[in-house]
């Protein structure tokens, strides 16, 4: 199957306060999304091509997301991905293009990078809103980096569109708890 990519959307959040409490340097997320068009849509075509657009699509959407923070992959300390189907698309086509590819895409453009990539995969309709889980891009237990970003797109996904996002954190939550030992 092949699909075009319809749109790019790339969303930064920085967060300079947290309940009225300076966040000094900014905490600051990125989500790098494309909005999929399958161009011949049928339901028993091969997962293997979706997979192999996955881990395009990773390494095309971090180097988005890298180039709107301003930062080295090095620098990312939280990841995780989604997808969002639209109400005439399979959803297990967005689970091949985030299984097995597409996170280790990712990885391999953020030096040390290694624990797994939390990840949701849903339908909904143009304007759903999707919570794309994060957590510690070497540590997936760093419950400081336990997070959340969410992405709405208010024409995205139509009937027959998906909606791949990763999401980068430079760092854990804002004034999250220290871990006790």
């Amino acid at each position: 199957m092949n699909v075009q990519i319809a749109r790019l959307v790339i969303h930064v959040a920085e967060r300079c306060a947290e309940l009225s409490t300076p966040v000094t340097p900014p905490h600051r997320q990125v989500v790098a999304a494309a909005v999929l068009k399958p161009v011949v849509p049928d339901l028993a075509d091969e997962l293997e091509s979706l997979y192999a657009t996955g881990a395009d699509l990773g390494q095309m959407l971090t180097g988005r997301a890298l180039r709107a923070l301003g930062c080295a992959g090095e620098d990312i300390q939280g990841y995780g991905k989604a997808a969002l189907v639209g109400t005439g698309v399979p959803i297990e086509w967005g689970a091949a293009l985030l299984h097995p590819r597409l996170g280790k895409s990712v990885r391999d453009c953020l030096p040390g990078a290694s624990s797994i990539m939390p990840s949701v995969t849903k339908r909904g309709s143009a304007g759903a809103c999707i919570d794309i889980p994060l957590h510690n891009v070497r540590d997936m237990w760093s419950f400081d980096h336990f997070d959340t970003v969410s992405l709405c797109i208010p024409d995205s996904p139509a009937l027959d569109e998906l909606l791949i996002a990763i999401a980068l954190a430079e760092r854990g939550r804002p004034l999250a708890r220290v871990r006790p030992e």
